[in-house]
């Protein structure tokens, strides 16, 4: 079954905190943890083959169900990231500082971000939310040669943000 998602082209986050699977405020608080913003019914299982502890499921028998994230069981591992073709899963650390977390998403396009580059931080919707400091890109060994961006966000932007904006000559988009 596919979750529309209108004409808006996104998944709000109210459709995401609708999920069975979406973390706790206790869960979020303890460490790292996928959020898998995936509501389509399609034939895909990367994300559960990349986990490494099984916290991957599906809401149905076979791989056309919705993805499914066991909260205890994750480990924050971020392997499950760059397996999905879809770019629809995302770490999120709250643990990283008092006033700061990370948001670690899936990046395709080049050059890749500086550390310590601050950037503007986007939303699902694109639209600029607040500034974000680049923590770390790496360059995992996968078949699709995805990078992982890990970006500090101000812990009440960080259910929210979801991208970052950035030109060749290495600062924000105008």
């Amino acid at each position: 079954m596919f979750h529309d998602v209108g004409s808006k082209g996104y998944i709000s986050l109210e459709e995401l905190k609708a999920k069975e699977d979406y973390p706790t405020v206790e869960r979020l608080e303890k460490g790292p943890i996928a959020i898998i913003e995936c509501l389509q019914d399609i034939p895909c299982n990367p994300c559960q083959d990349a986990c490494p502890v099984g916290a991957i499921k599906f809401s149905q028998q076979d791989i056309t169900g919705i993805p499914l994230l066991d909260q205890e069981a994750c480990l924050g591992c971020k392997k499950c990231i760059s397996s999905c073709p879809g770019q629809a899963i995302f770490v999120v650390d709250y643990s990283f500082s008092e006033e700061l977390g990370t948001l670690t998403f899936p990046y395709e396009y080049l050059p890749l971000p500086q550390e310590g580059a601050e950037l503007p931080g986007v939303s699902r919707e694109g639209k600029e939310v607040c500034p974000v400091t680049v923590v770390k890109v790496e360059q995992r060994p996968n078949l699709n040669k995805t990078a992982l961006v890990t970006i500090a966000v101000p812990k009440e932007y960080l259910e929210i943000v979801r991208f970052i904006k950035y030109r060749r000559d290495g600062v924000s988009n105008e």
